[in-house]
């Protein structure tokens, strides 16, 4: 088969939750033995333009406008879209199978996908397809009522809010043969918001990645001066909705029980960053949190590795979070959030905790617990990678999307 990808941000320019998660596909794909293509979006015209990654065959379209305009562009951004038609007549595929498409290459590529292949397919990895952002309503907080309405757009958009956004977008999704939901709170999430036809494909990992030599592990404790030191691990930006200020509020109760204990902030050091440095001063514990800044992918598996425990507290629908899947990849305990698809990873006690992320004594006292019981950190996280392995296999998952395509190709037959 030839297979399309449409994805907004692919590797190696960025490395984005949904853009690995894309690229994992793709070379399982190919490496099944069939013909890959990607269209992604650039931000300089100087990388416009086709090249060759790991033998995927890359098309790179500029894109760069006003984030104001936003809910509009992502339903048709014009100069993207003629170039995709362009490549869509170009390359002829069999399949297209679009991800995240709603920043640059918009939801109008479906229509132009389903005109020139014979099956679309498209995989929801965020709630951006029914929102303007993050699912974070009050009512889900607190009831898990997947339900948004136009006053809450009104709220999360403000002046970039579009009143025909969801509905074109719902009529765009309808170019899709199927439509795939990473999570089963995710496929709740659009259901109840009124996209239908929805199927879950958890994302899959390949454990044999994950493997990390005794030198680069000595390395990374080197540089940040991590030796005898307890590591909780938070994967990802320290802002507010990914549990940021929890996660301080809770390391101010671990390190009273474990003194050596620090915060290991591997992600981009940004604005939410600074806000939540100020924030550990305030605290006092601003010698406990440690900031990795960006790093290279194949440095993370380091920061796996160092890892006693792997903290992900996010206080939103975080649909199913990568990290979850590469912290038991590598080994690792983790405590997750409860909301989104993490309880769907982790089983509670066995291989991690399922917490309350708007709760640090909870966040404290689940964490406290691996850190101060090392043998059972070690049978969680043999136990979640067992779990990976057998369930979330990265091999099965690409048989599953290859017998997906091939039923929509007989359909058409």
């Amino acid at each position: 088969m030839k297979i399309l990808f449409l994805q907004d941000d692919f590797p190696p320019q960025s490395f984005g939750g949904a853009g690995i998660s894309t690229y994992d596909i793709a070379i399982g794909m190919k490496k099944a033995g069939h013909e890959v293509f990607v269209i992604t979006t650039c931000r300089k015209e100087s990388d416009v333009g086709e090249s060759d990654y790991h033998g995927l065959k890359i098309f790179k379209i500029a894109s760069n406008y006003s984030g104001r305009w936003r809910a509009y562009v992502s339903l048709y951004n014009r100069p993207v879209v003629h170039k995709v038609e362009e490549l869509l007549k170009k390359i002829k595929p069999d399949i297209v199978h679009a991800n995240n498409i709603h920043l640059h290459i918009s939801y109008h590529s479906l229509k132009l996908a389903k005109r020139h292949a014979k099956a679309v397919v498209f995989t929801a990895r965020d709630t951006m397809s029914i929102c303007y952002g993050k699912l974070r309503t009050k009512r889900y907080l607190e009831n898990l009522d997947y339900h948004t309405t136009w006053r809450d757009h009104i709220k999360q958009a403000k002046k970039r809010w579009n009143p025909f956004r969801n509905f074109f977008i719902r009529m765009y999704l309808g170019y899709a043969g199927q439509i795939f939901s990473v999570s089963n709170a995710l496929k709740k999430a659009l259901e109840q918001n009124g996209i239908k036809n929805v199927k879950v494909m958890h994302t899959g990992a390949d454990v044999d990645l994950w493997n990390v030599s005794e030198d680069e592990v000595t390395e990374f404790q080197k540089q940040y001066n991590l030796k005898n030191k307890k590591v909780v691990l938070f994967g990802g930006r320290l802002s507010e909705s990914k549990g940021g200020r929890k996660a301080l509020e809770a390391m101010v109760e671990i390190v009273k029980d474990v003194p050596n204990a620090v915060l290991l902030v591997a992600g981009s050091v940004d604005e939410y960053a600074h806000a939540m440095e100020e924030e550990a001063v305030r605290l006092g514990i601003e010698c406990k949190l440690i900031f990795t800044g960006w790093i290279e992918p194949g440095d993370i598996k380091s920061a796996y590795a160092v890892a006693n425990v792997v903290l992900i507290p996010s206080s939103y629908l975080d649909p199913f979070p990568r990290i979850v899947i590469e912290a038991m990849a590598s080994s690792k305990p983790v405590v997750s959030t409860r909301y989104g698809g993490a309880s769907e990873i982790v089983i509670d006690g066995v291989t991690g905790y399922i917490v309350n992320p708007l709760s640090s004594k909870e966040i404290a006292n689940k964490t406290l617990i691996l850190l101060k019981d090392s043998k059972k950190a070690e049978e969680f996280g043999q136990a979640g990678y067992e779990r990976i392995k057998n369930n979330f296999n990265l091999e099965n998952m690409v048989r599953e999307y290859i017998a997906a395509y091939e039923t929509l190709l007989k359909k058409k037959e």
